[in-house]
């Protein structure tokens, strides 16, 4: 092994001993909000590949998460929770009677958005750039619709409720690093060079002889496994869903994390992705009463998204390619970056 693969290990081994001793000394609160970093840093993730990697503007994260949400959800769950949900229509059997553990659940359902990533993928990659936006667009409100109307699967706009919160902290940065660590691979390949060349220029990789459709249908297909896993962790995070979670506005903000990020970066999405989530949460406090040198300041709603919309206009003021641009971590580039400075402190 090489010495990058076992920094790689000691960063994997660091974050492990980061992940047990938040799960026995933070509380309730804390440990949701690192689930939810590790869920976001898998869904982000995921749809650089597709709109920063490959360069195709894609809309529709949400359906595939909501796919492997339902699905995961629908698999843990037991014939008698089942039952107390599906009040009005009743389930459609055999998933009335099956439960499995929360593994096979999670496989199940990010197996399932990518078969729905591999129907979809044929029509989808026909078009491209606006038009492809507005298909990969209508493919998620179709779910989401669905969703809201298929009662005898979904419960329709009831929901799923009291899912066992199976997503801890294990589950979810195992996921992310895993998720983080194949797509690296991925990019770092002769297949990720040859996604890169398809974004640059289309035409000419085509003319050099790459087959453009297979490799954006493979990229469209891992990237939906993986949000279909994602969205398995969600469920069994909040343990309640419903067709009102999954809008449009989950896909505005991952595409969001991923630009200011910087679109083809996956250390930029993986940073962005957590920024997001805990910005989100730090910045309540200003729609709480503060007292200030004796002052009673009334707490104003909605003034968390207002400064975080002003936080994500500097960004991208100040940083038109999003944080990194396209730029990665490296141990070669940290290895030059303290050169550097020891160079300049010793000047």
């Amino acid at each position: 092994m090489t010495t990058k693969h076992w920094l790689n290990l000691g960063v994997v081994g660091l974050l492990a001993l980061f992940v047990w001793g938040a799960g026995r000394w933070l509380d309730e609160y804390q440990v949701r909000l690192l689930n939810n970093v590790a869920v976001f840093i898998t869904l982000a993730v995921s749809y650089n590949l597709i709109n920063g990697v490959c360069g195709q503007l894609h809309l529709g994260p949400n359906a595939f998460i909501t796919l492997g949400a339902y699905t995961a959800a629908l698999l843990t769950m037991t014939p008698a929770e089942k039952a107390a949900n599906f009040l009005i229509t009743p389930l459609y059997w055999p998933l009335s009677q099956i439960s499995l553990p929360f593994p096979l659940a999670l496989l199940a359902g990010g197996l399932v958005a990518a078969g729905a990533g591999f129907l979809t993928g044929f029509p989808v990659f026909r078009v491209r750039g606006d038009y492809l936006a507005i298909v990969t667009l209508g493919f998620g409100e179709v779910v989401r619709v669905l969703a809201n109307n298929l009662q005898g699967l979904t419960n329709g706009p009831l929901g799923l409720k009291g899912l066992y919160p199976c997503t801890n902290l294990w589950w979810s940065w195992g996921v992310a690093v895993a998720t983080v660590a194949l797509i690296t691979a991925l990019v770092n390949s002769g297949y990720g060079r040859a996604l890169k060349a398809i974004r640059d220029d289309e035409t000419a990789a085509r003319a050099m002889g790459l087959n453009t459709f297979r490799h954006l249908l493979l990229a469209y297909i891992l990237s939906a496994f993986f949000f279909g896993v994602g969205g398995g962790l969600l469920a069994h995070l909040i343990t309640t869903i419903s067709p009102s979670l999954f809008t449009f506005f989950l896909t505005f903000n991952l595409l969001i994390i991923i630009v200011v990020g910087g679109l083809g970066s996956t250390t930029g999405a993986v940073l962005a992705a957590a920024f997001f989530t805990l910005a989100g949460e730090w910045l309540r406090v200003v729609e709480e009463p503060l007292e200030v040198l004796g002052l009673h300041i009334p707490g104003i709603p909605g003034m968390r998204m207002v400064l975080f919309s002003l936080l994500l206009l500097l960004v991208i003021i100040y940083f038109r390619g999003g944080l990194l641009g396209r730029r990665e971590f490296t141990w070669a580039g940290l290895t030059r970056f303290c050169s550097r400075m020891g160079r300049h402190d010793a000047s």
